[in-house]
């Protein structure tokens, strides 16, 4: 639930942050990516906060939403706000689809949970 909490409130900040302060900063593209990673950030922490209170949530599914979510969401921000710190950061690009990986092993470990779970149920 913690993480849940962070990633929604995190989200919000930033989703604020790119509609208001970036808005003049980034490039129409940067600024696409930028809110296609709060975007992200905020499903996923909607889905932490939902999926706290059913069995078939593990703390696999918490890690790999976690670490994607840093992972596919936070190398978007500093890849579209390096400009403004002066810094490349280009090097990153290869960690942002790790993340989206974790992200989709995330859910399918869950789907495989659930399966699970009905199976017992009939059995």
């Amino acid at each position: 639930m913690m993480a849940g909490t962070i990633f929604m409130v995190l989200g919000v900040i930033l989703g604020a942050m790119g509609a208001h302060a970036l808005e003049k900063s980034l490039t129409p593209a940067a600024l696409d990516s930028f809110e296609t990673a709060v975007r992200y950030q905020i499903y996923h922490g909607l889905a932490l906060l939902i999926l706290a209170r059913y069995k078939s949530f593990n703390k696999t599914i918490l890690y790999l939403f976690i670490g994607g979510v840093i992972l596919f969401s936070g190398s978007i921000y500093l890849l579209t706000t390096d400009e403004l710190m002066s810094v490349s950061l280009s090097a990153l690009g290869p960690v942002t689809p790790i993340g989206g990986m974790l992200l989709i092993i995330g859910w399918i470990v869950l789907f495989i949970n659930i399966l699970r779970e009905k199976s017992a149920n009939r059995g």
